[in-house]
């Protein structure tokens, strides 16, 4: 009998020394109501006790990645951290298998980062995501970022000397004061840090941070000028030497990040922790943004959709094209119908053959956007579906 395709695993650290201006992400900053060590203590119990129960429930199957998200992930420190991947490791085997696991650690560059990044590497961690946003100290004030750009490159040493064999940095784009200037140079800082990834994110202003309520007093490019920015950015990089293969995501060649493509591919994975997602036998769920219920043993809730999003979920092949299509790759025709025994939906091909070639593709082997397409992805993707 064939064994059951291994899972990605998701810990989310809910937990931030303070919070930046735009963040959107579930976490919890440090202050006179918010976290200690002994509640770090306690989650940590709480994350490998809900480990262990997924997997009996799970019933032996196998995890080959691991990304601890945030939040600032790094704050547990190295002890918590090598407990957390040792009870991955004893109950979803994380190095039984025939390559060793990726095991992904996001941190801060602010923070003192070498004693936990020798811990980390030390317990099998061996790829370490670094949030420089960007190589100007200006833009860092402006981003209300608590780091300096030397301290992003003190930050990528630290991880090499403890053994951490892939590095990969944030970089965002169309940030207040940016220019088409200062990204090349924050494109070239982080090619001459010698980072195998590069993450680079177009900015949102999301509805409840400090950014929302400040957004018409923030000195950001209007979208043609977004739009510009991304596309500086992706031949900037690429011609660093990082291939893009999903809209924000660049590697070198080897270096693609394992873990998130189970995300674009379809694939399984399991989220643990407040504000995790979780993909499992054609399901999606969630555990609600709520610490303290997650420490009082709640539960995951079922994903509601309406409208278009409830149509993509209940088609399986519909949600497989549409996040197939943030891959540079795009929905092959190999590989849709190794998935589901019948070739691309003529249809599919026919919606998708009227639309400008400048922004999507649709030949022999499949559909795919340009990166052009990319920056109107939502739309095409749309299209494609007759939504």
């Amino acid at each position: 009998m064939n064994e059951r395709p291994s899972i990605g695993l998701y810990l989310h650290i809910p937990f931030c020394v303070s919070k930046c201006p735009y963040c959107d992400f579930y976490s919890l900053p440090r202050g006179a109501n918010g976290w200690d060590d002994a509640l770090l203590d306690r989650y940590t119990d709480a994350l490998c006790g809900t480990i262990a129960c997924w997997a009996q429930r799970l019933e032996g199957r196998r995890a080959d990645t691991l990304y601890f998200g945030g939040g600032t992930p790094s704050l547990l420190g190295g002890k918590r951290l090598a407990r957390l991947i040792g009870a991955a490791d004893a109950e979803f085997h994380l190095f039984g298998g025939e390559h060793p696991p990726e095991i992904t650690l996001e941190a801060n560059p602010g923070d003192g980062l070498r004693e936990t990044l020798c811990a980390f590497a030390a317990a099998g961690g061996n790829r370490v995501s670094l949030g420089m946003q960007s190589a100007d100290d200006g833009e860092l004030r402006a981003l209300g970022r608590r780091h300096a750009f030397e301290q992003t490159a003190r930050a990528a040493a630290d991880a090499r000397a403890a053994g951490v064999g892939s590095l990969s940095l944030d970089l965002m784009l169309a940030t207040p004061g940016q220019t088409a200037d200062s990204l090349v140079a924050s494109a070239a800082a982080a090619a001459e840090l010698g980072v195998g990834h590069v993450s680079a994110y177009l900015l949102k202003i999301e509805e409840g941070t400090p950014y929302f309520d400040r957004r018409d007093t923030l000195d950001l490019p209007d979208e043609d000028e977004a739009a510009e920015r991304y596309l500086i950015a992706c031949a900037s990089l690429e011609a660093f030497g990082y291939r893009q293969y999903e809209i924000s995501n660049f590697a070198r060649p080897g270096d693609e990040s394992r873990h998130n493509l189970k995300y674009w591919q379809g694939d399984e994975y399991l989220g643990i922790g407040p504000a995790a997602h979780s993909f499992m036998g054609g399901r999606r769920f969630y555990y609600p943004r709520d610490l303290r219920a997650f420490l009082d043993g709640a539960g995951p809730a079922a994903e509601a959709e309406e409208g278009q999003d409830a149509a993509l979920l209940e088609n399986g092949e519909s949600e497989y094209l549409m996040l197939r299509l943030r891959l540079t790759e795009g929905v092959t025709e190999a590989g849709f119908a190794a998935r589901f025994g019948h070739p691309l939906p003529q249809l599919w091909r026919e919606r998708a053959a009227k639309l400008p070639a400048e922004l999507i593709v649709s030949d022999g082997g499949g559909i795919r956007l340009t990166r052009s397409g990319f920056l109107l992805s939502n739309v095409l993707i749309g299209k494609v579906l007759g939504f």
